[in-house]
């Protein structure tokens, strides 16, 4: 009869960084942050999407910035979509995780997973100065 091998945890923290404190106004503080790293994913605390994000980039090669936000997230999504340009005359709706790469917002899980497929990804982390291979 086999033994059970014990399970090994292959999760890996994320990094805990946080915003610019709350007396800077949050749209330039934001700008600033976004325009300083080639790769940013923007999530809740916890949220296991932006964990999968995070991990699908690290296994590219990349090393992306996550900033993970439990304040108030309406008022959060409100100043980062005026930060992204994403207008309320559009119709898409900025949602967590937000990724940025190239000081652009890129999309959320959805399109970081669908230009992986592709394979558009790497060309555009490349372009974007993540990658250098």
């Amino acid at each position: 009869m086999q033994k059970a091998v014990p399970h090994r945890s292959s999760w890996l923290p994320i990094p805990q960084n946080t915003l610019p404190s709350p007396q800077s106004p949050l749209p330039k503080a934001l700008k600033s942050v976004i325009s300083e790293n080639p790769v940013i994913i923007l999530g809740k605390r916890g949220c296991c999407m932006c964990h999968v994000a995070w991990r699908l980039l690290q296994s590219l090669g990349v090393n992306p910035t996550v900033y993970e936000v439990d304040e108030d997230e309406d008022r959060f999504l409100q100043e980062l979509a005026t930060v992204a340009g994403v207008g309320e005359d559009q119709n898409c709706q900025l949602k967590f995780p937000a990724v940025f790469i190239g000081g652009r917002l890129f999309g959320g899980l959805e399109r970081i997973m669908a230009t992986h497929i592709t394979g558009e990804l790497v060309p555009v982390l490349k372009q974007a100065g993540a990658l250098w291979l």
